[in-house]
This record gives C-alpha cells, structure tokens and sequence, in this order.
C-alpha cells in the first residue's frame, strides 16, 4: 500500500474514530444535564438518538479487536478533553495534556506493533 493511501486511511479512522467519541459523550452528556435538574426530560430523545449513532459508527470501525478499540480509547481521552473545554469551560491542566500524549502514543505503539505482528 502506498504511504498516501495509508495515511489517507489513518486520516479517515481517527476522523471516524473523533465522530464516534463525540456521539458517546453527547448520549451521556445530555441525560446528565436532565439527571441534574440542569434540562428537560427532552434531552432524553437526542441523547438516544445520540447513542444509537454511537453504536451504528462502531460497526464501522475496522475490525472488531482490542488493538481497535485500544486506539478508539485514546482518542476518546482526547476528545472528552476537548469536550472538557469546549463544553464545560474547563481548561485543561498540563497533566491532562501530557495525559493525552501518553495515551495517544501508547495507541500508536499499538497500531504500529500490530502491522508487524
């Protein structure tokens, strides 16, 4: 395989791999909201349809294994902390970022290890 095509393939993973964290913490967010009197039950209906996305983008992952889902993990620990700021107004603290990098190298020895094994 090409090393453009590879990296077109990696690029359009890890975007799957980012829409499928955010529906995950949209589905869990907004009965949050309701749970703490902070929304209506009505957020209930998106936060379902928001979950029901989640788990259709999962079967659009490459392949159902733990190294799979060892990198879909690290990108949710990014994006939950994109979401942290973005959403909650919280800014993220320098070990939350260096968490970050730990976790998303950790995935990228994974998937490395995993094309010689």
């Amino acid at each position: 395989m090409s090393a453009t095509l590879e990296w077109t393939s990696l690029a359009r993973t890890f975007g799957l791999f980012t829409v499928t964290a955010v529906a995950e913490l949209l589905g869990c967010y907004l009965p949050m909201l309701w749970l703490s009197n902070k929304g209506s039950a009505w957020l209930l209906l998106p936060a379902a349809l928001s979950l029901l996305v989640f788990v259709w983008l999962l079967t659009l992952h490459p392949a159902a294994s733990g190294r799979v889902y060892a990198t879909y993990g690290a990108i949710y620990i990014a994006t939950a902390l994109g979401w942290l700021w973005l959403v909650d107004g919280v800014t993220p603290a320098w070990t939350d970022i260096v968490g970050v990098g730990l976790a998303l190298a950790g995935s990228a020895v994974i998937a490395m290890g995993s094309k010689t094994a």
